[in-house]
């Protein structure tokens, strides 16, 4: 079944190919989802919850850009809401120690996606959430600071802060020699 008509039988809330939606999406919708929390359970409430809106909102995708592309902004956005239920934090985390690790290109090609991803799920729920959307999602500072009812100044911080962070979490994991 091509995606036209998968999309046309989702929008007839045909239940086979909402399953087929789910069955294709559900795993790379969940890294969405576990980018954002690291609660499994909290991330199994929002690819639910996404799923949800996507049936009831996908009479509204254009086929302007991708379909995948066009969920992950509605997992997006459950998460984010979520998130704010939750009462996502942006406190200022104090890392007296914190270094930045000497250039190492080495790195890059030693360290897997996978790893990458469980390092920023480390990250603080506010440096977190602000790395994702920028970094990974290509939201604006404004953009990003209206999702999240904050300053954009707010935002950039975050993700100054997420970043040195993220480096220093880096060098951990490979034992670098810091300066």
């Amino acid at each position: 079944m091509s995606e036209t008509e998968l999309i046309k039988g989702c929008i007839k809330k045909v239940s086979d190919c909402q399953r087929m939606l789910f069955e294709k999406y559900a795993g790379s919708m969940m890294s969405v989802c576990l980018r954002y929390t690291n609660d499994q359970h909290l991330a199994q409430d929002i690819l639910q919850e996404g799923f949800v809106k996507v049936f009831d909102y996908i009479h509204q995708f254009k086929n302007e850009g991708s379909l995948e592309g066009w969920m992950r902004r509605v997992f997006v956005s459950v998460a984010i809401r979520k998130l704010r239920k939750k009462k996502l934090r942006f406190d200022e985390i104090v890392e007296h120690n914190m270094t930045i690790p000497a250039d190492d290109p080495e790195v890059i090609s030693k360290i897997s996606e996978a790893e990458i991803h469980k390092l920023i799920r480390e990250l603080p729920d506010g440096y977190r959430t602000v790395f994702n959307l920028h970094v990974i999602e290509g939201y604006s500072h404004e953009e990003i600071a209206v999702l999240l009812k904050i300053q954009s100044a707010t935002s950039r911080s975050q993700l100054l802060k997420a970043r040195k962070m993220l480096q220093g979490l880096i060098s951990k994991c490979f034992n670098l020699i810091v300066i």
